[in-house]
């Protein structure tokens, strides 16, 4: 049996694990504070009064709302600003109306009694008609108008 006493001087090959868990703690620390956890929700749209009483001519003229309204025992019917359109020509109608606009967005109005369906149908109409910005219409919002 031999004993080393340590006095030999030579290198040692041995990992030295305390400041690699240093480095560990520190780049943990690091990456908690550059990459925060922030949820993502969906953004909505709604839309605002004017603030001019003469601008509403302007402002109705640019603001699609397609609304699906009930018909009891019957399939809803669908008007877009108050014009009055057949399921099969909604989407025809809407890619005519943003053909041109830089502003893509429309609101979508379902009465109470509607099931939602029927509002998810026009809302994918929407996207086939190349809408940016679809949102949803609550009856909170139309008790203000």
């Amino acid at each position: 049996m031999s004993m080393t006493t340590g006095s030999g001087g030579g290198y040692s090959s041995d990992i030295n694990m305390t400041p690699m868990i240093d480095i560990l703690l520190v780049l943990l620390i690091i990456f908690m504070v550059i990459v925060p956890v922030t949820p993502k929700g969906l953004d909505a749209l709604v839309p605002q009064p004017p603030k001019d009483p003469n601008q509403q001519q302007k402002i109705t003229d640019r603001t699609i709302v397609v609304q699906v309204l009930y018909r009891p025992g019957a399939a809803p019917t669908y008007k877009i600003n108050e014009t009055e359109v057949l399921k099969g020509e909604l989407q025809a109608r809407l890619t005519e109306i943003y053909a041109n606009r830089a502003e893509r967005i429309m609101f979508v109005r379902g009465d109470d009694d509607v099931n939602f369906s029927y509002v998810a149908e026009v809302i994918d109409i929407g996207r086939a008609a190349n809408v940016d910005h679809i949102g949803l219409m609550t009856p909170k919002i139309m008790a203000g108008q």
